[in-house]
Parts: structure tokens; C-alpha cells; sequence
């Protein structure tokens, strides 16, 4: 520090305010006009005590520099009985507002005296600020327990916003949504996989390709062998012993005049030793004789699973949802908005019903956000439905750049028909963008229409239960394949996709006859 002449140090009287760069501005102004304590002692604990409740662990009372006294016996004990630090960890918004509503309410103390003693005032704020944090601690924990983070919807600037979507008639909705995504652990997992940003380890069995390769194999090749075939008149290449006469040696012959040694050759002849010239011959024959080789073959093989990227969900509100299969639905809705707000995902919502019942949302988790998301999950039409309109809207959503990598998610009972423009449209999207198409069946059976749009469809089998009836009494999702087999549209029908309309679905020009927009 400069030392001026007189011994005086300009730097000095900024000193008890260094603190100040280790607290965010929120603070700066009640931290500094506090009536408690002495400043610098106030501020450099200030910036301890929010540390440690970021850590999630309130710093025990001995190690308190502020505030002292009675003021410190009243409130210490207080932010461990309502366990203020569990809910600070890791939240700046939520470790700031204790800060600021410690050095509020302690600042109160002083007001409080013109009315009542020390002991009094000092129970007078405490108090008050049980009061305060006891309101909030619970908001807090209903908001994680709903999105599972509370994003920036505590910020101290959006909290009386926030406050007031949770007092309304519809959060209570949310909270009973929630407590039905505990008994829909499979939702939870589906949700999770959808996207197709960033490839994975696992291998998708659904999703093949086709490649060419090269596969050994044995092959039949003709080969040239030569084969000795012994005792057939040919060379004659040694002597041995057999019992061959034609072939027998002269000396051999000679016992046979003699009349004793006539009986030696006898015995020989027996025993095949006489001695005879060999013989053979060779022959040359073609044979097929196995030999490897390398054969190009067409192999299928799967690819690399995708996920992650952004979520579309459509979730069927029509006269036949209504009850504990729209619930469900909405479900899957609430469940999307807790996973994309997890992994820093956007989610776009879609609820339809009959022609031109449409609503969209893009539900984020903020103060705007969860007001959205209130009014998506307690809003029903409760008509028909026409599932081909939100498809063409879902598409043209997909066609952004935003959203390119997203995966679309349907929850319905399935009691929809598509037009065939609307399943040529989809299949054409399908093969353009590499869009999937994921059905939570919500109902007994899965019909032609879902078979015709979803690739994949998960079946809650017992949506009942979670309404005013029991367990499925269907044995099996699968009652139309086996049932009606020819229902299904052939291979060959309006489905089919030239390369022409993928190339359409991408730019966004309009097919042939199409009905959608």
C-alpha cells in the first residue's frame, strides 16, 4: 500500500470491503448496512458461510465469526432444524437467498427493539425467518421432486413468479402426474434412449445395415493325382515275400523236382513267403478337393444405438384418453421435460385430439417454462382424433435445424386411423431423416394404425390401475397381428417411398396429394 505523508493509507479504507469479490452483487448491499456485527468480520464469514452450503454441509457453530451472542444461538441452530444446506448443494440461487435472508431478518432485529427487548426482538425475526424458509424449503422440494432440478426457477429475481405457479390449481395436477411416473419406471428408461445425436457403445439389433464382404468359405478345385496300384502287371520294381505263383522266383522253382525240398516249397507257398518279384502300375486320376477361399456375401449388421439429441412428444388427449389413460399420457410428457432438462436437451410437446386441436409447447424448466408446463399437462380437448395433422406438424418441426436429431415419441390408446398420405408422408421422413418413431401403447391392443406409424410400440399393460380400474385383462398387446393379419397395408400400397419424396420430406416441399398441412 502507498503511504502518504502523515502516515496516512488510501488503500486502507477499502480494505474491509476485499471481501466483497468473493460474494455475488446480490449481496453487496445488505451484506454492508447490516446493524449485526462489525463489517469486515460480517463480510469475510459471509463468504464462508455460502461456500459451505454450496458444499451442502452448514459449518458448525463454533467456527461462527457471524453473528455472534445471542443472535447466533437463535439462528444457527434454526438453518440446521429446517436443513437449509441439503437444499443449497450445488444451487448458487437457493445459497444465496438463505444469505440474503439471514442478513435480512438479523437486520430486523434492531427495528424490533423500539417495541420489544432484546430477547424478544431477537425471537421476533427468528421467527419470522423460520416462517419464511419453512414456506420455502417445501416449494423447493416439491419442485425437485417434479423436474428433478429446479434449473434457474429460483433465481431471486423469478422466485415470486415461481412462487405463484406453485400456489395455482394446476401445479397440484403436476404433483399427482408425478407421483404416477413412480410406478412407470419403463417410461422413464424409453425416454432416455430417445434422440439420435451421439452414438453408443450398444449395438441396435432394430437398426441394421447391409454391407459386402468378403466371408471364407471351402470351395471343390479339380487336382491331378497319381495312385500306385500294387500286383497290377506293369514295372517291376523289387523283390518280396508273398504267395503269388506267377510272379515267384527261379530258385523258388528249383524245390519243386527235388523230392524232399518239394515239401519246403509247399510251406512256403503256405505261409505266402516264397519269394516273388513286385509289381505295380501307376494311375493318374482327376478329383474335387477342398480348398478356402474368400466369397463376397451380403451381410447384415447392426448398427451402433443413437440417443440423446431433442425430444418430440405427442400425447393424445381425445375423448378416448379420457381418464387414467390420459394421465399416463402425460406421464410420458412430464417424464420427457425431467430427462431433457437433466441432459440439457430441448423437448417440444404436441397435444391433439380432433381437427385442428392442436396445442404446442416448447417446456423448458424456468419460471416461464414451468408455467407452460402446467398449462400443456392440465389442458384436454376430449374430442376425436386426427393423428395425421400433428404428424405433419411434428415433421415440419423436425425439418428445423433445431430439431433435426430428434426422435418423436406417441402416446395414445391407438384409436386413430392415418390417411395414406399422412403414413407416406411419415415413412418418407423416416427414410430422408432417420426420424423414429416411438408409441407408448396406453391401451389393450395395438391397432393398424399404430403398426402403420410407430417402429417400435411399449405397452402399459396396466393403465387400468391407474384409474379407477385393475389389472389388463388382455394377455397380449399383439391381438390384431394375430387375429387380422391381412388388415395390414401390403408392401406394395401407397406406403412405399421413391427417393424423390425422401428428397421432399427434407426440403419441405409438399408431396403429391399431401393432406397434412
Amino acid at each position: 500500500m502507498a503511504e502518504l505523508p502523515g502516515g496516512f493509507v488510501p488503500d486502507a479504507l477499502e480494505a474491509p470491503l476485499a471481501p466483497l469479490d468473493a460474494l455475488p452483487r446480490l449481496l453487496w448491499l445488505q451484506g454492508i448496512v447490516n446493524s449485526v456485527g462489525r463489517l469486515h468480520s460480517r463480510l469475510a464469514w459471509l463468504a464462508e458461510l455460502r461456500a459451505a452450503l454450496l458444499a451442502g454441509a452448514a459449518p458448525p457453530r463454533s467456527r461462527w465469526r457471524w453473528p455472534t451472542g445471542k443472535v447466533l444461538d437463535a439462528f444457527g441452530p434454526a438453518l440446521e432444524e429446517l436443513d437449509l444446506a441439503r437444499h443449497c448443494k450445488g444451487r448458487e440461487e437457493v445459497a444465496d437467498q438463505v444469505v440474503k435472508s439471514l442478513l435480512f431478518h438479523t437486520d430486523r432485529i434492531v427495528d424490533y427493539r423500539n417495541e420489544w427487548d432484546e430477547d424478544a426482538a431477537i425471537e421476533q425475526a427468528l421467527r419470522a425467518f423460520r416462517a419464511d424458509w419453512q414456506d420455502r424449503a417445501g416449494e423447493i422440494e416439491e419442485l425437485v421432486y417434479v423436474f428433478g432440478d429446479t434449473g434457474d426457477a429460483l433465481k431471486h429475481d423469478r422466485w415470486d413468479v415461481t412462487r405463484g405457479l406453485l400456489r395455482a390449481t394446476g401445479w397440484q395436477e403436476m404433483l399427482r402426474i408425478r407421483r404416477l411416473l413412480e410406478n412407470l419406471p419403463e417410461l422413464a428408461a424409453l425416454i432416455r434412449r430417445l434422440g439420435r445425436a451421439r452414438q453408443t457403445e450398444e449395438r441396435d439389433e432394430a437398426s441394421q445395415v447391409r454391407l459386402r464382404v468378403l466371408e471364407e468359405s471351402v470351395e471343390l478345385v479339380p487336382r491331378t493325382r497319381i495312385v500306385r496300384v500294387p500286383d497290377l502287371p506293369g514295372q517291376t520294381r523289387s523283390i518280396r515275400r508273398s504267395g503269388r505263383i506267377a510272379r515267384m522266383l527261379a530258385q523258388e522253382a528249383m524245390l519243386l523236382p527235388h523230392p524232399r525240398l518239394r515239401m519246403v516249397w509247399f510251406a512256403r507257398h503256405a505261409e505266402r513267403i516264397l519269394m516273388t518279384y513286385e509289381d505295380d502300375d501307376c494311375l493318374e486320376e482327376t478329383i474335387l478337393a477342398e480348398s478356402p477361399a474368400l466369397r463376397p456375401a451380403a451381410q447384415r449388421i447392426p448398427e451402433r444405438r443413437l440417443e440423446m439429441g431433442p425430444i418430440v412428444v405427442c400425447v393424445d388427449t381425445s375423448g378416448s384418453m379420457r381418464g387414467a389413460s390420459e394421465d399416463v399420457a402425460k406421464a410420458c410428457v412430464l417424464e420427457a421435460i425431467r430427462a431433457a432438462h437433466a441432459q440439457k436437451r430441448a423437448c417440444h410437446a404436441l397435444a391433439f385430439s380432433g381437427p385442428g386441436e392442436i396445442v404446442e409447447r416448447e417446456l423448458r424448466v424456468d419460471a416461464r417454462g414451468i408455467g407452460d408446463a402446467i398449462d400443456f399437462l392440465t389442458r384436454s380437448f376430449h374430442g376425436g382424433t386426427e393423428v395425421s395433422e400433428v404428424i405433419g406438424r411434428a415433421i415440419d418441426r423436425m425439418r428445423e435445424e433445431r430439431w433435426r436429431f430428434a426422435d418423436l415419441l406417441i402416446a395414445t390408446d391407438g384409436e386413430f386411423g392415418p390417411t395414406r398420405e399422412a403414413v407416406s408422408h411419415l415413412k418418407a421422413a423416416k427414410h430422408a431423416l432417420g426420424l423414429r418413431v416411438q408409441g407408448v401403447l396406453i391401451g389393450d391392443r395395438e391397432t393398424i394404425g399404430m403398426l402403420e406409424t410407430c417402429d417400435d410400440i411399449h405397452w402399459v399393460r396396466d393403465w387400468r390401475r391407474f384409474g379407477q380400474g385393475g389389472p389388463s385383462p388382455i394377455h397380449s398387446r399383439s391381438l390384431t397381428a394375430q387375429y387380422f393379419p391381412g388388415a395390414l397395408r401390403s408392401a406394395g400400397s401407397a406406403c412405399e417411398v421413391s427417393a424423390d419424396e425422401a428428397s421432399k420430406a427434407v426440403s419441405g416441399r409438399p408431396l403429391a396429394h399431401d393432406t397434412l398441412r
